[in-house]
């Protein structure tokens, strides 16, 4: 019997499970927000709180730290640059757990695990389309199709 160890186990060895909260981490910091189990969102949770109190830390050994769990160091740049400035006046709390869904292919109940102070994206360039060229170009070829000419075809007729 397993009586008062604590932690989840996940099925899997010690260095796998090490391997895989260390890659959920890594994810959560990078991308501010990840769908995962409930069951690994709740374990993750400490680890990234404390990668973030080391990033608030800000002194070398505390990167050095940092680098030992998470091995690229351009996340640990953006970990101590980018997301630990925006936690500075808070002490603690820095994610929040939202229950979503049950998983279709074995009903594993799902989580999002996000930071509680995401960046937004500006919504101005996820709501403006790509601009039209406005060259001479692209007026000429608007007028040949609504001509209903094909554009090999005035090609076949310059070259005669």
């Amino acid at each position: 019997m397993r009586h008062g160890c604590a932690g989840r186990q996940f099925g899997r060895d010690s260095g796998h499970r090490k391997a895989l909260l260390r890659m959920l981490v890594v994810s959560l910091i990078k991308n501010e927000k990840i769908e995962t189990t409930t069951a690994k969102a709740k374990e993750i949770r400490p680890l990234a709180e404390k990668m973030i109190t080391l990033g608030k830390r800000g002194d070398l050994h505390a990167r050095r730290q940092a680098l030992m769990f998470i091995h690229d160091e351009s996340i640990v740049s953006s970990l101590f640059t980018d997301i630990a400035p925006r936690f500075a006046s808070r002490n603690g709390g820095y994610t929040r757990i939202v229950p979503t869904r049950n998983r279709p292919g074995d009903a594993a109940p799902m989580a999002v695990i996000e930071l509680v102070e995401r960046q937004q994206k500006s919504s101005s360039e996820a709501k403006t389309p790509a601009k039209k060229k406005t060259g001479a170009n692209t007026k000429g070829t608007e007028k040949k199709k609504e001509t209903g000419e094909s554009e090999t075809a005035e090609k076949k007729k310059t070259k005669k």
